[in-house]
């Protein structure tokens, strides 16, 4: 089952992974840390090298680490609040039956694995039953519904330019590997591309081909086909570059051999414009969908149905996907318990309703308070570190202050929750199944995307539940938010010293400030717009920074032969650097106003507070985790932002006495400053 999402794209988080000090000082657990390390030469081992001689990445994890701990934790506490409330008795409607009523689908693998592929038979005789382009339209007007239109479905968000309103986006093909994997010719992603053509074969032949191996070679080439009209992950980080608007005459005279206009009449979508992020794809759209590649074109579209909803199907179909894309790709050895993944279910599709039973019982009320305390203070220290900027012009110094005054911050849980009250889940008494919901799931989501056409963006809407282990910034609402689930330790505990939680939440808060600011963001104003408010001199000032940084990261080496893409990740190294920067001297600030407590365990808060950033991103990978994030991931791995943004801080220099010859060292001139 698929969506176009065009938001979550958007969203800069903090983590890619998916965090409990042993407060044995209340903050930190120094039993952990390598004393035997230099701190001036390998600050990450210094901190976490008994850690990483000790710890064990799960069975059924990729990595493991901080961020990982505290999102087991969490999923952990969650599964508890699951198992009561599937003791209670609720009334058809509520959202307590729902919850309980989807759950007891998916865990019903008896069922699935009797039912097999019956529920996307149906879909698959329609794909057989297409003999020319009229037929494929047909069918995809069919499937848009379900959120199965994997060719050129559609998707609702704020308009880039005029943030205020929603627009409607054109999506692109799906893809069964990130883009870097067919764009990039070398020695890994061949390998990793004749694995997925392997998997490919292998459902393939789940729907009964006898010439799997040949149509899957076809898929795969046919991707790479449309891989090569997409912008590349570096080109991704432009937004300018996917703000491409059209009328519906412009898209008629763009494509001409499928009526898109009709399409989008057809699904319920009235609009005289739409917003294409992939404009190269659509440039070659008439060579990449045309009546010579229908037969490509419907094995395609076969795979990708069953591909999408293996998960939902049968044990062995979710096990032969994890086999590729959690053995294989990431170096998971085995599959999360089925209950943990009916969970994951519950917290993608009915998120918020299960949020409010979260935020009750393990969301104490006062760390909301004092959060906004901790943002208060980064957002002081932000507005000295522009003010103070000698690279920035008065003039767009002004701007940024603008921006950053109308930041909006939402903390631990919405204001408003999300309305279930149309969604229809089936419970298997009265005839219900796990694919008929989802069905129902995709449909009611379809319907509340239908409703915000032409209308204002509703901007108390949140990206993230609750009870999810991150945060994020979103550039159209140019708001920076925190779920109740990163509050916690190491991120955030209210009974350690200053030091301990600037240097973890207040790192966060201020690096999701600073996504405001970063390669991406920075082409946002105040209001969310997609507007360029920059000097030209201060604006070759910035890239020149930036560029700097993307170079000292485009060094780093997690695998042998593979390299961190400094162009790609330069956003999240940017906000880290930031965040760090911004955070110490908010701890500065606060200290002055509440008093310094002086040393801890031996360690000043200024080495605190460097101690406490480097646990947050304390991570161990397994191999092919690493490789396939460099690929995919925008953030860098966990070892390289413990100590990648704080060699270039002068205050760490001094913490930690670092001096010329030290591995760690950086020259005064050499340090970057960008925030």
């Amino acid at each position: 089952m698929k969506k176009l999402t065009l938001s979550l794209a958007l969203l800069a988080g903090i983590g890619s992974q998916t965090v409990s000090a042993q407060a044995t000082d209340k903050g930190l657990d120094l039993s952990l840390m390598d004393k035997s390390v230099r701190p001036q030469d390998d600050f990450y081992n210094y901190v976490s090298g008994t850690w990483m001689k000790t710890a064990k990445i799960p069975s059924d994890k990729p990595t493991w680490g901080s961020f990982n701990k505290l999102a087991d934790d969490t999923d952990n506490n969650s599964m508890t609040i699951l198992n009561s409330l599937l003791k209670d008795k609720f009334a058809d409607g509520t959202e307590g039956k729902k919850i309980q009523d989807l759950y007891a689908t998916y865990m019903n693998m008896a069922k699935r694995n009797a039912d097999g592929i019956k529920p996307i038979q149906e879909n698959i005789k329609k794909i057989d039953a297409i003999k020319n382009l009229a037929d494929l339209q047909n069918y995809l007007i069919s499937v848009t519904k379900e959120g199965e239109n994997t060719l050129y479905g559609w998707g609702i968000d704020a308009d880039l330019k005029d943030s205020k309103m929603n627009a409607v986006y054109l999506g692109n093909p799906s893809l069964g590997l990130g883009r870097d994997y067919y764009q990039k010719v070398n020695e890994k992603n061949t390998e990793a591309i004749a694995e997925y053509t392997k998997y490919v074969a292998s459902m393939l032949k789940e729907l009964g081909y006898k010439n799997a191996d040949v149509a899957a070679k076809g898929i795969v080439d046919y991707e790479k086909s449309l891989a090569k009209t997409y912008l590349t992950n570096e080109q991704s980080r432009d937004n300018t570059l996917q703000y491409n608007p059209r009328t519906m005459a412009e898209l008629s005279a763009l494509v001409k051999g499928v009526d898109l206009p009709a399409y989008l009449k057809k699904v319920g979508v009235n609009t005289d414009k739409v917003i294409i992020g992939e404009i190269g794809f659509y440039k070659d759209f008439d060579k990449l969908i045309n009546a010579q590649n229908l037969p490509v074109i419907k094995d395609y579209l076969k795979f990708h149905m069953i591909h999408g909803s293996a998960s939902y199907l049968s044990e062995k179909l979710g096990d032969m996907k994890f086999a590729f894309y959690g053995k294989y790709l990431r170096g998971q050895q085995e599959q999360r318990a089925l209950n943990k993944r009916g969970y994951e279910l519950i917290n993608g599709t009915l998120g918020e309703a299960f949020g409010k039973l979260y935020v009750e019982k393990y969301f104490p009320a006062e760390a909301k308070a004092q959060m906004v305390e901790l943002i208060d203070y980064l957002k002081k220290s932000f507005a000295v570190h522009i003010n103070n900027l000698a690279w920035m012009s008065s003039t767009t110094k002004v701007k940024a202050m603008e921006k950053l005054n109308k930041f909006t911050v939402k903390v631990a849980y919405p204001d408003k929750w999300k309305d279930y009250s149309k969604l229809n889940i089936v419970s298997e008494a009265k005839g219900g199944s796990l694919y008929s919901n989802l069905q129902n799931i995709g449909e009611w989501q379809y319907n509340k995307d239908l409703a915000k056409i032409g209308k204002a963006v509703d901007k108390t809407e949140w990206g993230m539940t609750p009870q999810t282990v991150n945060a994020y910034y979103n550039p159209v609402n140019n708001e920076i938010v925190f779920p109740a689930a990163i509050l916690q330790p190491p991120f955030f505990n209210p009974k350690a010293d200053a030091a301990i939680n600037f240097g973890g939440i207040g790192a966060v808060i201020g690096h999701e400030m600073s996504h405001g600011f970063d390669d991406s963001g920075a082409q946002f104003d105040a209001d969310g717009n997609l507007v360029d408010w920059w000097t030209p001199e201060d604006k070759a000032n910035f890239e020149k920074a930036t560029k700097a940084l993307a170079a000292q990261y485009d060094k780093y080496e997690p695998v042998k032969g593979t390299f961190v893409n400094g162009t790609f990740t330069n956003g999240e190294n940017i906000a880290d650097l930031g965040g760090v920067n911004i955070a110490y001297d908010a701890l500065q600030m606060y200290l002055k106003d509440k008093g310094n407590p002086g040393s801890i365990s031996g360690y000043t808060q200024d080495q605190r507070f460097f101690l406490s950033w480097a646990t947050v991103w304390r991570t161990l990978s397994s191999e092919k985790y690493m490789i396939n994030q460099v690929k995919t991931d925008p953030h860098s791995p966990g070892y390289f932002r413990s100590f990648g943004p704080i060699i270039n801080v002068d205050a760490f220099y001094k913490a930690f006495d670092v001096k010329q010859g030290d591995k760690l060292y950086k020259a005064p001139s050499d340090r970057i400053k960008i925030w």
